[in-house]
């Protein structure tokens, strides 16, 4: 997606300092051509299987609708992310809303949109979908998500499939709900989900996954619940820095294979394994300064901006966009302007030797960058653009001081 061409640092056709002209910085940049790349080869391994894009890696409209497109469906977990899916044309029978804390109005939003299922976190809230089925009239469609206790070596803050974690049910009490939702007119049982967490590398957790959803469709089914699918989640992780990320076609087989074989139908919710290598976030460089030892690269671009190196101490690649090569490289943190310590993009990064006005990509960024931005220190979101071979365009504008005061008086 990104190479160099006599040194400078383009994507696709398009070098990348005419876009920092012609847009300002830090801006986010997506590539077309990648985003659908890695969207067809969801859609080429999984055949028959609806692969539900998960919308909380990034909901820019624009992009979903490139995505409903491509042929995926939608995996939500908000009335906000449901309306996004809904206005870009995804079909309601390709969306599932996932999700521990889904309000009234939320759900009678999915229920009269039609939507394939809501995936139910508690016992509560399987009673609250009964009762708006019952008033919508309509039944509601709904699948149990399963907390498996399947470690996933991933950081802690992305791990979700074990019981100490707040997200879906036993396997005792997912069985309980669905003999509940089986006896209930207003409810009508699809399937089973999980999802152990994300940016995992390891294959072995997911097979172990499909196999213990395997068990538990058995199982029902064995009850007089025969169930038509069974949801996998998603949590493919990237190559950040090390190579070590499986490819997609081998995710799929891991965790399709046993569903299939069992007769089920088979629902993932991959994200960020979609939209994170088809973006960077593209920053200047403002001031350098050495203190304390150390050497500072100051960026215009922040953790209000990019904030996963500061939640998560996660690594994105920092690419120079004018290429130096012979310039002996030095050891520097890349910084932001936000009243933080925590405020870096990159810590102890060996980098080619930058001067104010210098272009930094920092890539991997396409998922959770945009996405969890916002206005701390009074800062605007950045505008977001798409490259189409040797055009781009704008798919968000950059924020203005007065959406600063949208609610205000």
């Amino acid at each position: 997606m990104l190479t160099y061409l006599d040194d400078i640092l383009t994507c696709e056709g398009v070098p990348l300092p005419q876009i920092a002209a012609a847009a300002g910085t830090p801006a986010y940049v997506y590539s077309k051509a990648e985003l659908l790349g890695r969207a067809r080869a969801y859609q080429h391994a999984a055949g028959d299987a609806l692969v539900c894009y998960a919308v909380k890696a990034n909901g820019n409209p624009a992009l979903l609708s490139l995505l409903r497109q491509a042929g995926l469906g939608a995996d939500v977990t908000s009335g906000g992310e449901l309306y996004l899916a809904l206005h870009a044309g995804i079909p309601p029978e390709r969306i599932i809303y996932s999700g521990v804390g889904k309000r009234p109005d939320e759900i009678e939003m999915a229920l009269r949109a039609g939507i394939r299922a809501l995936h139910v976190e508690s016992g509560m809230e399987l009673d609250v979908i009964a009762g708006l089925a019952e008033t919508v009239g309509q039944p509601a469609r709904i699948s149990v998500r399963v907390n498996p206790d399947i470690s996933a070596d991933t950081h802690p803050y992305d791990s979700t499939g074990r019981l100490g974690h707040k997200f879906g049910v036993p396997r005792a009490t997912a069985v309980s709900l669905l003999r509940r939702a089986a006896a209930d007119p207003w409810l009508q049982p699809e399937g089973i989900a999980a999802h152990i967490g994300s940016q995992i590398t390891r294959l072995e957790p997911y097979h172990d996954l499909a196999n213990f959803l395997v068990a538990l469709a058995g199982e029902l089914a064995e009850a007089g619940i025969r169930l038509s699918y069974i949801d996998v989640g998603g949590g493919l992780g990237i190559n950040y820095q090390n190579d070590d990320a499986p490819p997609i076609p081998d995710w799929i087989a891991a965790v399709g294979d046993p569903v299939r074989a069992a007769g089920y139908a088979l629902v993932m919710e991959p994200g960020r394994s979609i939209i994170a290598p088809a973006g960077f976030l593209l920053t200047r460089v403002l001031y350098t300064k050495e203190q304390g030892g150390k050497s500072f690269v100051i960026v215009d671009g922040g953790q209000n901006d990019l904030i996963r190196p500061a939640m998560y101490g996660a690594f994105h690649p920092a690419l120079p966009v004018v290429r130096k090569e012979h310039a002996a490289e030095v050891v520097v943190d890349v910084v932001g302007p936000i009243c933080e310590t925590g405020d870096f993009l990159a810590r102890e990064r060996p980098l080619p030797p930058l001067q104010p006005h210098d272009l930094l990509a920092f890539t991997q960024a396409g998922a959770y960058g945009f996405a969890m931005s916002s206005n701390y220190n009074g800062r605007l979101r950045l505008p977001e653009l798409l490259i189409d071979g040797d055009r781009y365009h704008l798919i968000r504008r950059r924020q203005t001081y007065e959406h600063l005061l949208d609610g205000t008086q």
